[in-house]
């Protein structure tokens, strides 16, 4: 299996995170790169740099001003006084409708740094240091490079990404998410499959996912999750979101209770591979998150380790050209054994 990680990724180190109302550290720490290197190792796996391939895959999906804001938003943060705080972090947000059939939003009306805060950080888990948005584009190239070696034969390719992707949407960035790698990665692999499926196994919802094809009929998402009714993302994530006009059908949720182990994580999965099936995918993207583990500090699923085995023969077993994009998971202390697992799945079945 080939594999891309850019050492960059790990430069990305923000500090503070709000919690049950309180500012507490980070969880998205650079260390989790370092364990899932390890575990590549261990199955010989070797990372590639990724190529420096500009904005066009990023553009793709995300409209440009949103980029252009990521891009200068650490340059324009040091423009306030000096009271400011350590990271560009925002304090204030728009009202958002919730129609589903809303696409990208107008750009800002307002223009300054701490109005245009509020509308493309949409929660207060996505702070801005120095470095990241070179570690935000070094993972887009991450993904892009693992599409693009799908694409040219490969059958089963692992794009390490840090920053994690999949609750950024086309304007805007939460959940330690800035640009959404899984659909930047889903969108290259259309130049070369007419029919792409996106398995999403992150505890938590993939809003942003869901909201950049919920109008197609070419790309279908499918989201094993927490049951967003009392969990993050909250406002979607639900099991009567089914895409919207040409989309309608074209995306599945599948929310589970709090404390679901592996028989009630089972039937789901076998579920969202039947819609894969059935929808005729001819390539796969797997949002792969340790998160749903029962270690996991913000999860609350009850999986062990083992049970990624079970996921990746899952995978396996679909029989597609994949491309696995890293996401979550915050118990460092497991999310090394359970992408070992995983992989092993994935290899023998």
């Amino acid at each position: 299996m080939r594999a891309f990680y850019h050492p960059d990724q790990a430069l990305h180190d923000p500090q503070q995170y709000l919690r049950f109302g309180r500012v507490v550290a980070a969880k998205d720490l650079p260390e989790r790169t370092a364990r899932l290197l390890d575990a590549l190792d261990r199955h010989g796996i070797r990372p590639e740099h990724p190529v420096e391939c500009g904005l066009d895959p990023v553009l793709a999906v995300h409209a440009e001003g949103f980029v252009d804001f990521l891009r200068t938003a650490w340059d324009e943060w040091q423009t306030l006084p000096a009271e400011r705080g350590p990271e560009v972090w925002p304090a204030t947000f728009p009202y958002w409708s919730g129609r589903p059939d809303a696409g990208t939003r107008p750009p800002s009306r307002a223009t300054g740094i701490l109005g245009r805060l509020g509308w493309s950080l949409g929660d207060m888990s996505v702070p801005m240091g120095p470095d990241t948005w070179r570690s935000v584009l070094r993972s887009a190239e991450t993904a892009v490079a693992g599409a693009d070696a799908l694409c040219g034969g490969e059958a089963a390719v692992f794009a390490l990404c840090r920053p994690s992707g999949h609750h950024a949407r086309t304007d805007r960035a939460s959940g330690f998410c800035y640009l959404n790698n899984a659909a930047i990665a889903a969108q290259r692999l259309r130049e070369r499959f007419a029919r792409v499926a996106v398995l999403d196994v992150d505890v938590h919802h993939g809003d942003g996912t869901q909201q950049v094809f919920y109008g197609r009929d070419d790309v279908l998402t499918v989201s094993i999750h927490g049951n967003p009714a009392d969990f993050y993302p909250f406002y979607t994530g639900f099991a009567d979101e089914r895409g919207h006009g040409a989309g309608g059908g074209a995306n599945l949720n599948l929310p589970l209770p709090p404390g679901a182990a592996w028989p009630q994580f089972e039937p789901a999965l076998a579920t969202a591979s039947t819609a894969i099936r059935d929808f005729g995918a001819d390539a796969l993207v797997v949002a792969l998150g340790y998160d749903a583990h029962e270690a996991d500090p913000i999860g609350i699923l009850k999986l062990t380790s083992a049970d990624f085995r079970r996921i990746g023969a899952a995978v396996r077993a679909l029989g597609r050209p994949t491309l696995i994009v890293q996401e979550g998971g915050y118990a460092v202390e497991v999310i090394g054994d359970c992408l070992d697992a995983f992989l092993t799945g994935l290899r023998d079945g």
